[in-house]
C-alpha cells in the first residue's frame, strides 16, 4: 500500500512543493509547527530512515541541507531545527522546521494554519530561493 508520501510523489495528492531532484522531494508541512516547517523525503518508498542505502541516506542529508539553508534564507529564524521521527508516515522523511527557541521543536505544540495563498506564496519563495542556491553551487 502506497504512503501519502508516495501519493504526493506521483501526483495523486496535491502538495506545496519546496524543492525537487530526481530522487527527493520538499515540501511543506500541511501542519506545520512554523511558517516553512518542511517535509524532506525519498522518492524511493521505504519505511524507516535507517533503511536507505547509504548512497540514499547522504543524498538525503546533503538535498535536506539545501533545503535548510533555503529555508534559513527566507523565514526569519534563529535557526532551522531537524526532527527526525518517523511513526507517522510509514515513508521516511526529515523535518526541518525554522525555530527560535528550543520549545520550537516540540511536536506537542498546537500545529499552526495557514491559508491556502498563504503556503503557495511560501512555496513558490522558497521555490524561487533553492534554484538561486542550486544555480550558485553549480
Amino acid at each position: 500500500m502506497s504512503s501519502v508520501f508516495s501519493k504526493i510523489v506521483s501526483g495523486e495528492i496535491p502538495s506545496y512543493k519546496v524543492a525537487e531532484t530526481d530522487d527527493y522531494l520538499a515540501f511543506l508541512d500541511v501542519n506545520p509547527l512554523a511558517k516553512g516547517h518542511t517535509l524532506v523525503i525519498p522518492k524511493k518508498e521505504t519505511d524507516y530512515l535507517f533503511d536507505l542505502t547509504d548512497e540514499d541516506y547522504s543524498g538525503l542529508q546533503l538535498f535536506s541541507k539545501r533545503v535548510a539553508l533555503t529555508i534559513r534564507k527566507i523565514i526569519p529564524c534563529k535557526r532551522i531545527g531537524m526532527a527526525v521521527i518517523g511513526l507517522e508516515v510509514p515513508h521516511a522523511h526529515i523535518h526541518l522546521v525554522p525555530i527560535n527557541g528550543m520549545n520550537d521543536l516540540n511536536f506537542q505544540n498546537l500545529k499552526l494554519r495557514f491559508s491556502a495563498n498563504e503556503m503557495q506564496e511560501t512555496a513558490a519563495a522558497l521555490q524561487k530561493a533553492y534554484a538561486d542556491l542550486s544555480k550558485a553551487v553549480q
